[in-house]
C-alpha cells in the first residue's frame, strides 16, 4: 500500500501514441555520477515509478491463483517467454574449469540478440511495427549481461521498462494490470531463475547478504503487496518453512524466500540478513511501504545501476513535462 505515493492517472497507460511518434533506437544517457539528477528529473523515472507503483496497487491483496482476464497480448508475451525457457533446454551448459558463469549463456543470448525483434513483433500488432526496434532493445537488456554473464536489478528493471513500454504504445492495457505482475512477470522469473541456475550467472553487484537478494527486488515489492490485510499470513510467518511450503503458489513474495533457500545453505538470518530484518516489521503495508523506498534508494538511485539503463523515445531522458 504505498500511501503518500504519488500514483499517475490510470488512464496513463492506456494512451496509444499518435502514428507520428518518432520511435528511437533507446541509448545510455547517464555516463557519471552528477548525470544521476538528469534522471531522476527525467520523464522515463516519472513513468517507470508510476508504472511500478500501479502495478503494485493492482495486485494488493490478491492471490497468483486468482481468477483474471487474460488478452491475446498478455498470451502472446507468455509465448514469448516460453521461447526463451526452451532455448535454455536447446543450449545446454559446456564443461569448463570454472564453476560460475558458463559460457554457454553467451551462446543462449547471441541466439536473443538476433531474434529480440523478431519475438517482439509477434507481439506488437502491425499497425505498431515502427515501435518494435526500440520497444525490443528492454528486452535484450532483461535477461542479464553476457561478458559478465551476470544478472540483477539493473536487468530485472529493463523488463519492467519493457512491459512499460508497450502499455505506452497501447498493446497492454489497463485492464491487463493483474496478468502483467502474475502471468508475465512471473513467468519472466521462473525463466531468469532457470537461467541464472543453469548457467549459474553470477549476481550483479551483489551486496551479499546486504542485499535484499542476490538477483530481484520487484517481485518482493509486489509480492508484499499482495499480502496486505492476509487474514494470518504476517511477516514473521516468511521465515517459517511451514509456512512458506503450503503458500508460495499464491503469493510471488513467498515463491522469492523459497528460490533462496533452494540456493543457499546455512540460517536463513545470515544468507539473507536484511530480509530477516524486514520478518520483523509488523505489517504487510509498512513492508511494502520500506521496500518502495528501499528499491529508489538501493536500485534507482545508485550510479552502478541507473547508468546501463538506456532511454528512447518512450521512456525519455528530457524533465518530465506537466501535462
Amino acid at each position: 500500500m504505498a500511501e503518500g505515493e504519488r500514483q499517475p492517472p490510470p488512464e496513463s497507460s492506456e494512451e496509444t501514441p499518435p502514428a507520428t511518434q518518432n520511435f528511437i533506437i533507446p541509448k545510455k544517457e547517464i555516463h557519471t555520477v552528477p548525470d544521476m539528477g538528469k534522471w531522476k528529473r527525467s520523464q522515463a523515472y516519472a513513468d517507470y515509478i508510476g508504472f511500478i507503483l500501479t502495478l503494485n496497487e493492482g495486485v494488493k491483496g490478491r492471490k497468483l491463483s486468482l481468477e483474471y482476464t487474460v488478452s491475446e497480448a498478455i498470451e502472446k508475451l507468455v509465448a514469448l517467454l516460453n521461447t526463451l525457457d526452451r532455448w535454455i533446454d536447446e543450449i545446454p551448459p559446456v564443461d569448463q574449469p570454472s564453476r560460475f558463469g558458463n559460457k554457454a549463456f553467451r551462446t543462449w543470448y547471441a541466439r536473443l540478440h538476433e531474434e529480440a525483434e523478431n519475438l517482439v513483433a509477434t507481439v506488437v500488432p502491425t499497425h505498431l511495427a515502427a515501435a518494435v526496434p526500440e520497444v525490443a532493445v528492454y528486452l535484450k537488456e532483461s535477461v542479464g549481461n553476457s561478458t559478465r554473464i551476470d544478472y540483477g536489478t539493473g536487468h530485472e528493471a529493463a523488463f519492467a521498462a519493457f512491459l512499460c513500454c508497450l502499455c505506452k504504445i497501447g498493446v497492454l492495457r489497463v485492464d491487463d494490470q493483474i496478468a502483467i505482475v502474475f502471468k508475465v512477470f512471473n513467468r519472466y522469473l521462473e525463466v531468469m531463475r532457470k537461467l541464472q541456475k543453469t548457467y549459474r550467472m553470477e549476481p550483479a553487484g551483489s551486496q551479499g547478504v546486504w542485499g535484499l537478494d542476490d538477483f530481484q527486488f520487484l517481485p518482493f515489492i509486489w509480492g508484499s503487496s499482495q499480502l496486505i490485510d492476509h487474514p494470518y499470513l504476517e511477516p514473521r510467518h516468511f521465515v517459517d518453512e511451514k509456512a512458506v511450503n503450503e503458500n508460495h503458489k499464491d503469493y510471488m513474495f513467498l515463491e522469492c524466500v523459497l528460490f533462496i533457500t533452494e540456493m543457499k545453505t546455512g540460517p536463513f538470518a545470515e544468507h539473507s540478513n536484511q530480509l530477516w530484518n524486514i520478518s520483523a516489521v509488523p505489517s504487510w503495508s509498512k513492508v511494502n511501504q520500506g521496500l518502495i523506498r528501499m528499491y529508489k534508494a538501493e536500485c534507482l538511485e545508485k550510479f552502478p545501476v541507473i547508468q546501463h539503463f538506456k532511454f528512447g523515445s518512450l521512456l525519455p531522458i528530457h524533465p518530465v513535462t506537466s501535462s
